[in-house]
């Protein structure tokens, strides 16, 4: 009976997570490729495909990938070499606020831009009062260059976590023995340095530029009409123009490639140099010369540029009452509560007015279930595969899947699995947290596999010998080894599914905003009052998604790669 029991056990450890991922993975996908197919391929033409828009659209994404990551290595690298290889006051708090954007809601970075750089931002606002103009002088949104300063804003993180920390563990020794051999500084950088990094620094680049690759919110946003990625056609052709012929044929070119990358870094990533583990902070240097300081101060000025400004600008514009108009150029500011006090008013007395603090409400009852649903199928699956069973090792593999397909596709596939009927658009808000569950799987699944697999099987034993039963063994050996982990999962899940945008714009139905949607929609809407309101609902958000992020860190939490 024991035997029976555990064999079910492990049977449903893998079944279930498997299930999951063919209900709400492969089925969505599958619809996306039968739209794509469903016509001749010589009736393509006729069939309300427009090539032109495909092309453009197709160039776009990867000449703006292209150039953000490129700028993003430039700023990324400075820092990952100061992090790598320089100890300073603060340096733990610094890298711990690097990292901070690269959860954040694309609203939340595209806000934080607006609230920097916009024609209400805070660089045109001092520059007009300074000198005394009446039109903002700088009009950066709906442009490029806005989009490639958010993407280096959200992206830099990926290259100091990763070429700073290889940097940190490479052998300093190495290179000295390299420079006493006679080798210049440039020589053992490029013949030493740079070989021993170069997995390293192929895999970021290759992360950076498939992060870039499938932007939307940041390109929704700050990119304007002028601009269109494949995301954001994807999502013009369904829900301006209902054309899921043509939504399904980006989408289609969209994951085929974003999978590919994935598995491209993925291959690269864990093709390392073995070097003799380093203790600490062994390689570290202290700085010492005038040229280390002038280096350091200069990376500063760099840190706060990219990571405080932004931020910054956000939760002061969130505060703050600016008069519009000429008359209130020389106006003094003054710190409010009325962008905060406006998300609960109704201004033009609607009838379908939904007050954004709804947005907040859902957001959180969303993000609660995806939260839960991520975990505990993470947990099961890691259950399952530390048994080293065939089934679960084909699961573990499939949970990866999900990493290189971007939230509008998964959107859209839900969009044309799930909508057979008229009636069955009511059931939309019950998947997006199925959506966002998805999206965080594998990275629940990443913290908690290594707290699972890590727990030795004679404890098992030993439980099992002292007269635990089988039925106890989760709660009462596992549960309490592996606590610290679960729960850094369910607050990282938690912070995925509260700021996610992409497929949440298509299945969120009016009556059942997020804070997310809630954003954009006051972000698209003229007039000061629905701008300090958007910016208000953002520092709502990045408070939450920052103190989630500063329990994961407290926890300590690593995943497995």
């Amino acid at each position: 009976m024991i035997q029976n029991r555990r064999r079910f056990t492990s049977i449903a450890s893998w079944l279930l997570p498997l299930l999951f991922l063919l209900a709400f993975y492969f089925y969505p996908l599958a619809n996306i490729i039968l739209v794509s197919i469903r016509e001749r391929v010589d009736d393509a033409f006729n069939s309300g495909i427009n090539w032109t828009i495909v092309g453009r659209a197709v160039r776009f994404t990867f000449w703006q990938a292209s150039l953000s990551t490129v700028f993003t290595l430039l700023v990324g690298l400075p820092l990952a070499f100061l992090f790598g290889r320089y100890k300073f006051p603060g340096r733990r708090f610094l890298r711990l606020v690097s990292t901070l954007p690269f959860i954040l809601p694309t609203v939340v970075v595209a806000a934080a831009f607006s609230a920097l750089l916009g024609p209400n931002g805070w660089l045109n606002i001092i520059l007009m009062r300074v000198f005394s103009l009446t039109q903002p002088p700088i009009d950066l949104l709906n442009s490029l260059s806005a989009v490639v300063i958010a993407h280096v804003f959200y992206n830099t993180s990926i290259i100091i976590r990763t070429v700073g920390t290889a940097w940190e563990k490479l052998d300093k020794k190495i290179e000295e023995s390299s420079r006493m051999l006679g080798g210049s500084p440039w020589y053992t950088f490029s013949r030493v340095t740079l070989p021993m990094l170069f997995p390293s620094l192929v895999s970021a680049v290759l992360l950076v530029f498939l992060f870039d690759f499938t932007s939307f919110g940041v390109i929704l946003l700050l990119g304007g009409a002028r601009f269109t990625t494949i995301e954001v056609e994807i999502y013009i052709q369904t829900m301006q123009f209902l054309n899921l012929k043509m939504a399904a044929v980006l989408a289609l070119v969209q994951l085929l490639f974003s999978i590919f990358l994935t598995r491209v870094s993925e291959k690269i990533g864990g093709e390392r140099f073995q070097i003799a583990p380093v203790a600490g902070e062994e390689n570290l240097r202290n700085l010492d010369s005038a040229a280390d300081w002038l280096f350091f101060g200069l990376c500063m000025l760099l840190f706060l540029a990219v990571f405080f400004l932004p931020v910054f600008a956000l939760l002061m514009r969130a505060f703050t009452e600016i008069p519009s108009g000429i008359a209130g150029a020389k106006t003094p500011l003054s710190f409010t509560f009325a962008h905060f006090q406006g998300l609960f008013i109704n201004d033009r007395n609607s009838l379908f007015f939904v007050p954004p603090i709804i947005g907040l409400r859902n957001s959180i009852l969303y993000a609660v279930s995806a939260a839960i649903v991520a975990v505990g199928l993470s947990s099961m699956l890691a259950f399952s595969s530390s048994a080293n069973k065939n089934p679960a090792r084909v699961v573990k593999a499939l949970i990866m899947l999900p990493l290189g397909t971007s939230a509008v596709s998964l959107g859209l596939g839900y969009l044309a699995a799930f909508s057979k009927s008229p009636q069955s658009v009511r059931w939309f808000p019950l998947l997006i947290p199925m959506a966002h569950a998805l999206i965080a799987f594998p990275f629940t699944f990443r913290i908690i596999q290594p707290a699972v697999e890590g727990i030795p099987d004679v404890l098992f034993q030993a439980a099992r010998t002292l007269g635990v039963r089988e039925s106890q063994l989760w709660r009462r050996v596992t549960l309490p080894l592996i606590k610290k982990q679960l729960a850094g999962a369910s607050v990282f899940a938690f912070a995925i599914s509260l700021g996610e945008f992409g497929a949440t714009a298509f299945l969120s139905r009016p009556e059942y905003p997020t804070l997310p949607l809630a954003i954009f929609r006051y972000l698209t809407l003229p007039g000061p009052a629905n701008f300090g309101r958007a910016m208000a609902m953002a520092a709502i958000l990045l408070i939450i998604c920052g103190i989630g992020f500063a329990v994961i860190e407290r926890l300590n939490l690593e995943m497995k790669t």
